[in-house]
């Protein structure tokens, strides 16, 4: 169903586009607008490119909010700053993981590493130079 909706929001998205460059610049950048010879002229042309354009970023908006529906009912609702509470059955053989947020895991492990952080050798004399 996500790939279906998908396809078709890629071919609203190409077709918006294909339509909002058929539009008839009235003169927008740099005071270049629209010359005698564009390749839709007349009023009529126009109001269908205006009503074209309208009904597809509807559709663009319908279906943007189709798959943020969708991917929120098919995706488990967790967040990225927490562990998950059961590990896998892939991973009972795994080591433990430390309990906590992940600012929990980072400040422990910055603990861990000052704790067992070896002394700094002293510097080593230069030789003498000769000359």
């Amino acid at each position: 169903m996500q790939t279906i909706l998908i396809v078709i929001h890629l071919l609203i998205v190409v077709a918006l586009i294909t339509v909002v460059l058929l539009q008839r610049s009235e003169g927008g950048a740099l005071g270049m607008g629209g010359g005698a010879g564009s390749f839709f002229t007349g009023r009529g042309q126009a109001n269908a490119l205006t009503r074209a354009t309208a009904i597809l970023a509807t559709l663009f908006f319908m279906t943007s909010l189709g798959l943020t529906i969708l991917s929120t009912l098919t995706h488990p609702k967790k967040s990225i700053f927490e562990t998950p509470a059961s590990a896998p059955a892939s991973q009972q053989n795994a080591p433990a993981q430390p309990k906590g947020t992940v600012l929990d895991q980072l400040k422990q492990m910055e603990k861990k590493k000052a704790s067992s952080a070896p002394q700094a050798p002293e510097p080593a004399q230069a030789p003498p130079r000769s000359q």
